[in-house]
């Protein structure tokens, strides 16, 4: 592993062990090079922020470990995995909720949902015509309804069992991408 990455992963468990105790508009650069023995310089020459390394966090934490669940068959897994992640993380996912810092999760949870569902669409959609627009069309719709699930699930304390969600998800979902994937064909046509 890198020099680089090292100091990467150090910063990034620093600023989630702070999170745990501090809200993120609390924490400092100065905090997070204290915590973890490094100086301001080289926080700096790795992210220009704070808000920039939670980005970071959430990018290279959660995005690799769904990238094998973008199919059809697998795409209950992947957003298990997410609910998985968000549960593991609670202090620091619940802490950016909660901050200026809400729109890196946002941001991630449709990256990860909406890359997940292209996969599923893509898949689902081979040896149809239809409009790249129109794919992107139904995985947004599919993205924002499953992040408004799960920050609704993050805002009620996280109590509902990640199963169950994806569960009931999982019967609204069923054959709607295809029958979907159909209907726009068809407007081609």
């Amino acid at each position: 592993m890198s020099n680089s990455l090292l100091t990467k992963k150090a910063l990034a468990h620093s600023l989630k062990t702070l999170m745990e105790h501090l809200p993120l508009n609390k924490i400092s650069v100065k905090h997070l090079v204290d915590d973890c023995g490094l100086n301001r310089q080289t926080f700096y020459y790795h992210f220009q922020d704070i808000f920039e390394l939670l980005g970071w966090i959430y990018q290279t934490e959660a995005l690799e470990s769904i990238a094998q669940y973008r199919s059809y068959n697998t795409w209950t897994d992947g957003f298990y995995r997410i609910f998985c992640y968000i549960e593991a993380n609670k202090a620091f996912c619940n802490n950016t909720l909660d901050s200026l810092g809400r729109t890196h999760l946002d941001a991630y949870l449709y990256e990860v949902t909406n890359d997940l569902i292209m996969g599923v669409i893509q898949e689902l959609a081979g040896g149809m015509e239809v409009d790249v627009e129109d794919k992107r069309f139904i995985a947004n719709f599919y993205t924002l309804a499953f992040t408004g699930l799960v920050i609704q699930w993050m805002r009620g304390g996280m109590k509902d069992d990640p199963k169950v969600i994806i569960g009931k998800l999982s019967v609204l979902i069923e054959g709607n991408f295809a029958k979907a994937l159909h209907q726009y064909e068809k407007k081609l046509s």
